[in-house]
């Protein structure tokens, strides 16, 4: 996924996260708390709103807002990829460090190890919050065994 926006452009923040015109992204786990600058930016990147957890086709995209206090990491990943497309990019958005529902970042690294997904990047993207981006792992064709 490449984002349709200059990723250096700093007038928006969602640029950095690589959606495309036309994607649909779920979004997981908002409160009143979620960055709405961030929010808004992916909405006009994408062209689109952002659709929520009763949405039940399938989503380019997750952005998923979790706090150490919202449970387990491990159980909210598995559910962001129920309807996740194959290749789709899950953007766990969790607070920096120091601010309220901070989750450590070996925390993070073992719940997407466990979801069976990788972690690629990470990022400052608002004021409050930081991403890591989490890819599910590239299909792989099978090939039938030799004898």
């Amino acid at each position: 996924m490449s984002a349709t926006a200059d990723p250096a452009d700093k007038s928006n923040p969602a640029a950095r996260l690589g959606f495309e015109e036309g994607q649909i992204i779920q979004e997981l786990g908002y409160d009143e708390d979620c960055d709405q600058e961030l929010r808004e930016g992916v909405e006009d990147i994408t062209g689109g709103e952002l659709v929520d957890e009763d949405y039940d086709d399938v989503a380019d995209g997750v952005l998923l807002w979790h706090r150490e206090e919202d449970g387990d990491l491990t159980d909210a990943l598995v559910d962001a990829l129920e309807y996740l497309a194959e290749g789709g990019l899950i953007w766990l958005l969790t607070p920096k460090k120091g601010r309220d529902g901070y989750v450590e970042a070996h925390e993070i690294a073992d719940a997407a190890k466990t979801a069976g997904l990788s972690q690629t990047s990470s990022v400052a993207i608002a004021q409050e919050w930081a991403g890591t981006r989490l890819a599910t792992p590239k299909a792989q064709t099978a090939r039938p065994k030799q004898r």
